[in-house]
């Protein structure tokens, strides 16, 4: 019956395979995960990962440990009683940019599965690459500056895909597996992303990629939503006849594989969805609208911006949006996030966080005109390592006082965050609102700032594993064919936790553009910008 079907979001991240179960109201019944390094320890990973020995540079995971892991979580799932019977419909999403490649004969072998055998032993010789690369590997220096040489520099690409060339990324690592394993790419059938190759296993045949994963690839044109032939030709020969054509992000993909119907007695009406990447789905787990910012204060920061139009920026990235064809996702990613927040609390404020927020509540908004800047590792935006500290006039070698330090730690970095935000379009004021999730959201003192430097109100919503919920949203999507906005109507709003105070904005105001002069000249002091960083 309609009120008793449930649907089934999966999450192939980093480190875990997580599954999550929600009712029609999207109520979570039930979570499970596979832990990489713990659940399976026979293949030696680290963090989910193996880093070369040769070439620390070069790190990549096992794809037969994906597909153990998918072993185990379905029997995970029925210990814990989940009814698979219940599922209407299935959806996933998995780390992005990393591909694997299937050997020539594995889409017969996924069509036959044999439902008395585990999937990892009739998989064991259906890829053509054992250890696939992942967002983590920065070894394709070389075919970044190939794929933008190609197109004619890294504004012309990025105006094409939504990014300047970033080695972890799809289509750079393709290129290198063509180059350096020529044998490898002539024997693979297709290539999936990770989130294609989770639908793949679902559906019981090699599934599509979808338009919003596959553009953090540098092969999609953002704008027509299809394969950018040059780009192609520039990585890879029959790349197009190797990756299939795209197909939108909530697309009913068909019934669910024989396999799960007769080994885990799944409904054979159950519908797969397609699967695409965490940042895709994330943007549907945190309900993102188009006058929202979403913030995830965590080990690294990260915003989200729903944009009506691609803007050309070389910091940052332009993905295609999973849940409306004609609109984007901004995406602005920051390494020095809740670690860095913790350094400064450890330093000022003797490990305490109530002694951090009574120091930050003491000194007023803009902070006397100070301004710091700190990295305690080598940041994207910008590109700068180490802790700067400014007063009203000059660069200074500390502060006067803790709280000083403390607040110049928070508002420094919203204050980044903005000036990218408004590169990317984000006006502030004017009805904007900013959704806050992750650690740093429940920390009441942090998010006025937040409000104050944004000059907008902070709505906070318990939004946990955002990304594998986005998939269970996904999939009820795919499955009725609604709009987006009419599944999520049951979930309760986000609860508006601050305001800023009215002068907010002209405090900040001059501080976003003096932030803009501080890091153009810091930049300038290094002389020589890497082209090609790593995010993560």
């Amino acid at each position: 019956m309609t009120e008793n079907r449930q649907y089934l979001g999966l999450d192939l991240s980093t480190q875990q395979l997580k599954a999550g179960i929600v009712n029609e109201n999207l109520e979570t019944v039930l979570q499970v995960s596979v832990v990489f390094d713990t659940d399976l320890p026979e293949f030696r990973t680290q963090g989910g990962a193996i880093i070369d020995k040769y070439d620390p540079h070069c790190i990549t995971a096992p794809v037969l440990m994906w597909v153990k892991a998918f072993d185990i979580l379905m029997d995970r799932l029925v210990v814990a009683g989940a009814d698979l019977a219940q599922i209407a419909a299935v959806s996933g999403t998995a780390q992005q940019h990393g591909s694997v490649y299937w050997q020539k004969g594995a889409n017969d072998t996924l069509k036959t599965l044999d439902p008395s055998q585990f999937l990892h032993e009739q998989l064991s010789h259906s890829f053509s690459i054992t250890n696939s690369p992942i967002w983590k590997d920065s070894s394709t220096t070389k075919q970044c500056k190939e794929l933008e040489k190609a197109v004619g520099g890294p504004e012309e690409l990025a105006k094409i895909t939504g990014s300047r060339a970033y080695e972890r990324f799809t289509g750079p690592q393709i290129a290198k597996i063509f180059q350096t394993r020529p044998e490898a790419y002539k024997s693979t059938e297709r290539i999936s992303l990770i989130s294609s190759f989770v639908c793949s296993l679902l559906l019981g045949e090699i599934a599509p990629n979808d338009i919003s994963d596959g553009s953090g690839m540098h092969l999609l044109d953002i704008r027509t939503k299809t394969w950018h032939q040059p780009l192609l030709d520039a990585c890879a020969a029959n790349l197009r006849e190797k990756l299939g054509e795209p197909v939108a992000s909530n697309t009913n993909l068909g019934p669910i594989s024989r396999y799960f119907v007769e080994r885990y007695h799944f409904s054979p009406d159950c519908r797969v969805v397609a699967c695409t990447g965490d940042n895709p789905a994330s943007l549907i787990g945190m309900r993102l609208r188009e006058d929202c910012l979403a913030v995830s204060l965590g080990t690294s920061d990260t915003a989200f911006l729903w944009l009506m139009e691609p803007k050309l920026v070389l910091d940052g990235h332009v993905l295609c949006n999973p849940v409306d064809r004609e609109a984007f996702l901004g995406l602005l990613c920051f390494k020095n996030g809740s670690l860095t927040r913790e350094r400064i609390r450890n330093s000022c404020a003797d490990k305490s966080w109530d002694i951090f927020n009574q120091l930050l509540e003491s000194t007023p908004r803009g902070n006397f005109g100070n301004m710091g800047l700190y990295y305690d590792v080598h940041e994207i935006l910008p590109f700068l390592k180490g802790d700067f500290r400014f007063n009203k006039s000059q660069r200074v070698q500390k502060f006067t006082s803790l709280e000083v330090e403390v607040r110049a730690c928070i508002e420094g970095q919203f204050i980044a965050m903005r000036s990218y935000a408004e590169d990317f379009g984000f006006h502030i004021g004017n009805g904007a609102k900013i959704l806050a999730t992750g650690g740093a959201s429940h920390n009441r003192s942090i998010l006025q700032v937040l409000a104050d430097v944004f000059n907008s109100p902070v709505y906070v919503q318990e939004a946990a594993n955002s990304a594998m919920l986005g998939s269970a949203y996904q999939a009820k999507t795919g499955l009725l064919g609604k709009d987006y906005r009419d599944i999520i109507a049951v979930l309760p709003e986000p609860q508006k936790v601050c305001d800023p105070y009215l002068d907010a904005e002209e405090i900040y105001a001059p501080m976003v553009r003096r932030y803009r002069q501080i890091v153009k000249e810091l930049l300038q002091e290094q002389k020589v910008r890497p082209i090609f960083d790593q995010e993560n």
